[in-house]
């Protein structure tokens, strides 16, 4: 029976881990706007890349456009740390399946983000893997792997004990 009691602690502390690491990504990039707005301007810009004039047509030059796009990002990673924190809390509460529900949503808004957002549309449509300066791939791989663990494990069955967990009666 120690399993079925560890998965709900475990699911507990990864979902409050994540939603710890995203609130403070978001505060970051709230407090500290520029750093990352320079970030988003460059990868769009595809100033630092190879200008292949093959792929140079895809650069996004408008801040307007830039500033609108680092803005969204803020708002997903914001909107994601308050639902991973909802979560968590509902784990806490022993709510698991609302906490699996709502740990789910927040851990595939990341997943999208991360996946969809930086590695995909920055890391080849932009071709940020490029850039030696403004090159995020690496950190947006560590984030879409630790979500999708902690995603495999919320949704680890709990109502199953394993035979060596069963105690001879």
């Amino acid at each position: 029976m120690a399993a079925a009691r560890a998965l709900p602690i475990t699911a507990t502390l990864l979902t409050g881990t994540v939603a710890l690491y995203i609130t403070l990504v978001a505060f970051g990039n709230i407090t500290d706007f520029g750093t990352n707005q320079q970030f988003v301007q460059h990868v769009l810009a595809m100033d630092t890349t190879f200008k292949d004039d093959d792929l140079m047509w895809r650069a996004v030059e408008s801040k307007g456009l830039q500033n609108a796009a680092y803005v969204a990002i803020i708002v997903w990673e914001t909107v994601a740390a308050l639902v991973l924190i909802l979560g968590t809390f509902q784990w806490l509460r022993r709510d698991a399946p609302r906490a699996r529900r709502t740990s789910t949503i927040g851990l595939l808004m990341l997943m999208l983000l991360f996946g969809a957002g930086f590695l995909a549309i920055g890391g080849e449509w932009f071709a940020m893997w490029q850039s030696e300066d403004w090159n995020g791939l690496d950190a947006a791989m560590r984030v879409f792997l630790l979500s999708g663990v902690v995603l495999v494990v919320i949704h680890l069955p709990v109502d199953r004990v394993p035979e060596a967990d069963v105690q001879p009666r």
